[in-house]
């Protein structure tokens, strides 16, 4: 999958860093009111590899459909991104192209304005999902779709939004964004499919314009400038080329150290050990009678930043190997997820590994913070 996964993750990065303009940001309501919208879109798709050509010639269409709900401060992270709006969308694509058909995805996302006035709204959309394709690749029926393999695929998507005040409750929406669907290698072949889109729609306001709430700032959480342990263990699938459709096993053991520098982010630096089935499959079809195979098996070292969102975190790592016998990849590797503590020491993470800006598996992992 020849694309730049990090530009959609890094852009929630630099969302929730953006400052916030006004102080009118927080409504005095006690739940934080609500924003319904409705928009058209229009895409095109992106030929970012030589394999994907054939498909970059049709102009998608599609329809969203989203409810989004001012934060109010009941989160201590609420203030610190300065009362972000959660929300949630379905959205439609026509392909207009028998060989990929049609796509339907939910997601959620955070909205963040940094310009506001009573009648106007700039703000930077980021958001995370599942798509689910009916017509996927088949090399019966459906070879031409080198793009997608398999039905359900991760959907990541970032967008620009400027809302102007019709009315005193509704709003015309203007956008621009990025909509991106991949399966993350776990079937193939997955190149996966990128869609610059423009918007145009309505929303509705419960209530606006937002009034300021004068809330004392939230304490500063207990735990800055302290250190932890993270152990944890991952696994994830993948197939190795369209002609095996066998998938493998990938697991991997990470023993990290972190130190939770402010309220917003802690810094991460780990040694893990990697297996992945698939490498000696692949040995063993070039090998030759009686020649002495390599380890498969990888280690390494990463540094990393978590982007705290409460309980949630948006994950970025940077590692190396340090040992690597078969060389089937770059020197490094890159991981961009989520993580989820489900209690003060339980939790989990879904995570990108990439190798170049191309996707090597989903890890699903398991840990605990000592």
């Amino acid at each position: 999958m020849k694309i730049r996964d990090g530009l959609l993750l890094a852009g929630l990065l630099g969302s929730a860093a953006v400052s916030y303009g006004q102080s009118e940001a927080l409504p005095l309501v006690p739940t934080g009111p609500l924003v319904l919208g409705a928009y058209a879109q229009g895409s095109f798709i992106i030929a970012h590899t030589p394999a994907v050509k054939h498909l970059a010639v049709s102009h998608p269409t599609g329809l969203e459909l989203n409810l989004q709900r001012q934060t109010n401060g009941a989160e201590p992270w609420h203030a610190w991104y300065r009362y972000p709006k959660v929300g949630l969308a379905l959205v439609y694509y026509d392909y207009h192209n028998p060989v990929l058909g049609r796509s339907y995805a939910a997601s959620v996302y955070l909205n963040k304005a940094f310009w506001r006035t009573q009648r106007q709204e700039l703000s930077f959309r980021v958001g995370t999902g599942v798509g689910y394709f009916p017509s996927r690749f088949d090399q019966a029926t459906n070879h031409k779709n080198t793009i997608i393999s398999s039905r359900l695929n991760a959907t990541l998507q970032t967008r620009l939004e400027y809302d102007v005040a019709l009315t005193e409750h509704l709003g015309l929406l203007l956008g621009v964004g990025l909509n991106h669907y991949s399966n993350g290698a776990t079937t193939k072949p997955n190149f996966g499919i990128n869609l610059p889109t423009v918007l145009l729609g309505l929303n509705y306001h419960q209530q606006r314009p937002l009034r300021p709430l004068n809330a004392p700032p939230a304490p500063a959480p207990a735990d800055i400038g302290q250190n932890y342990l993270n152990l944890s263990t991952s696994v994830g699938w993948k197939q190795r080329n369209e002609t095996d459709s066998r998938r493998y096993l990938v697991n991997s053991v990470t023993l990290a150290v972190g130190r939770r520098v402010n309220r917003k982010s802690s810094l991460v630096a780990g040694l893990e050990g990697f297996y992945d089935r698939s490498l000696a499959a692949q040995l063993q079809d070039t090998a030759r009678v009686g020649e002495r195979l390599p380890d498969v098996k990888k280690a390494g070292v990463y540094v990393g930043h978590e982007l705290l969102f409460g309980r949630m975190a948006v994950v970025s790592h940077l590692g190396f190997y340090l040992y690597n016998p078969y060389k089937s990849n770059n020197f490094y590797y890159e991981r961009l997820g989520l993580k989820y503590h489900f209690t003060d020491r339980l939790f989990g993470n879904v995570d990108l590994k990439v190798h170049r800006g191309a996707a090597d598996v989903i890890e699903c992992r398991i840990g605990v913070k000592l």
